[in-house]
């Protein structure tokens, strides 16, 4: 099991990329991601109104929704966020949670009329700022390693590499070395092991303790025009502007135990990607028989092009030396600092090109007391591409991510009821299967200079959601509840003969109120 695990990472730290901030398939599988979130009337209605239309956070599903709007619209939401989660790790429980408020969306829609007489109706424009994702989460695990150790890693990714470029002063600018086997030599937690080869920390029972905090979000801004054609043909058009901001900082560390004498060392990550893209949103929803409410909607959304920057640092402290003979001493504890080195944080400018999405979906209303919406979503992550500001495509990178990640499909369902004509009550469902391949792992290649070697593999995302909603001539007012749980499996380090799993419980709760003005 060991051989195979061997060949699998030196395949990885043969990917020598001609940057040393390689990205990796779980930076792009995130940043492609988005929650369900928007309008209180839209999360309570499970996001399942692209045929129904007559909702601004519409305009980010299908923006021919917004053509069936017959008057303006302003309108902000607030929401209200409960997050949990729970790692177990061979019977060691941890929970973290969280709780915080956030404006999360804010929008508005001119309605101009054109006439009752012409084919075209109405011409709208729209506008809507809301939060596409969180980022905000902090996450911990430890336990006996059983006998596994980070620095088993880090001894493979050294790739061959003599001591002394190892040694050299200047080694975390060399960008044929990757940082984790300089911060392990460096730091003592790597040992010779032959010419030119090395090996872990020949330390028994390893204990391991990781926790990371994980902060921001992707923003976006959509900006829609649409039409109304005989009240039956709505077509719409929308660009998206994106904002993101992530980041991630973690702390892995490790308790050795060597001929009676107890060592420890800790690695701190430290890592923050921002950058901008943009994306376009094209759908119509068409009545096709007159006289019924039957809706058929359709909408493609191009992939958003982002321009990415990185920058990270790490930090390693250690307790150990190692003698004449290769043997672990103790010392005092010593410090080896990236930021220090290189005088600030390494910097990478990268682009990502997210998945094609492609929406169907249908709306059918009773009366003017209820209504009903399905949709069916397709993403390919698989598709997404990495590639160097200069254009230059991440070969080895965008060749894992197509190994490792598949199409996932969106399920949604919403009904609202109106319980008289100002009052109504609404439930949905939303359902995303996983984006991860079975044993999809980070590979990180031998010259990067990430030091996060932790990954997750989401699951399947179930959200479950409820409503209220009050209608007067003017204003309104609506209310939502989500509950969103997914399961993920988690690894502080790369799988050393099958390194048991984390398994992780994730939990959200969300209360939204939106408030609002038609005239």
């Amino acid at each position: 099991m060991k051989k195979v695990y061997l060949m699998r990472i030196v395949a990885c730290t043969l990917l020598l990329s001609t940057a040393v901030g390689a990205q990796t398939v779980y930076d792009a599988a995130k940043f492609s991601g988005s929650d369900l979130n928007g309008t209180a009337r839209f999360v309570g209605m499970g996001g399942a109104m692209g045929a129904l239309g007559g909702d601004i956070s519409t305009m980010g599903v299908n923006p021919a929704g917004i053509g069936v709007y017959r008057s303006n619209d302003l309108m902000t939401s607030f929401v209200f966020n409960y997050t949990s989660n729970k790692s177990d790790f061979d019977g060691s429980i941890m929970k973290k949670d969280k709780f915080r408020g956030s404006f999360d969306n804010i929008g508005f829609v001119y309605s101009s009329k054109i006439g009752n007489e012409t084919a075209l109706k109405y011409v709208n424009f729209g506008f809507n700022y809301h939060k596409a994702k969180s980022f905000n989460r902090d996450f911990s695990m430890q336990g006996d390693m059983k006998g596994l150790s980070q620095t088993d890693q880090m001894a493979v990714l050294t790739n061959g590499a003599s001591i002394d470029r190892l040694e050299d002063n200047d080694v975390f600018n060399n960008n044929e070395i990757g940082w984790l086997s300089a911060l392990a030599w460096n730091g003592a937690i790597i040992f010779p092991d032959g010419v030119e080869k090395y090996k872990g920390f020949p330390g028994d029972s390893p204990y391991g303790n990781y926790s990371s905090r994980e902060r921001g979000g992707i923003d976006v801004y959509d900006f829609n025009v649409s039409f109304n054609l005989q009240d039956r043909v709505y077509l719409g058009l929308a660009v998206g502007a994106y904002d993101l901001s992530y980041t991630k900082n973690t702390l892995y560390s490790e308790s050795l135990f060597n001929e009676n004498t107890d060592y420890f060392y800790s690695l701190e990550s430290f890592m923050k990607t921002t950058g901008t893209g943009v994306d376009f949103k094209i759908g119509t929803i068409i009545r096709p028989i007159e006289s019924s409410p039957l809706k058929i909607g359709v909408a493609i959304h191009t992939p958003v092009f982002y321009n990415l920057t990185l920058r990270s640092s790490a930090i390693l402290n250690s307790d150990a030396d190692f003698d004449e003979k290769g043997n672990p001493i103790p010392v005092d504890s010593r410090n080896i600092d990236t930021y220090n080195k290189i005088n600030g944080d390494i910097i990478t400018d990268y682009d990502l090109r997210t998945p094609w999405i492609y929406n169907l979906s249908l709306g059918y209303t009773i009366g003017s007391s209820v209504a009903l919406g399905a949709e069916y979503e397709y993403k390919d992550y698989s598709t997404s591409s990495l590639s160097y500001n200069d254009g230059t495509r991440m070969t080895d990178e965008n060749n894992m991510i197509n190994n490792m990640l598949k199409g996932v499909s969106t399920v949604r369902l919403g009904a609202e009821v109106k319980l008289i004509p100002e009052f109504a009550i609404r439930a949905g469902y939303n359902y995303s299967s996983t984006a991860f391949n079975e044993g999809a792992y980070k590979g990180l290649p031998i010259n990067s200079s990430r030091t996060d070697t932790d990954y997750a593999n989401e699951k399947a995302i179930n959200n479950y959601t409820i409503g209220l909603g009050y209608r007067g001539s003017s204003f309104y007012a609506d209310l939502a509840y989500q509950y969103s749980a997914y399961k993920e499996d988690f690894y502080p380090f790369d799988n050393i003969e099958n390194l048991q799993k984390t398994s992780v419980t994730n939990d959200r709760q969300q209360v939204l109120v939106t408030l609002g003005f038609r005239f």
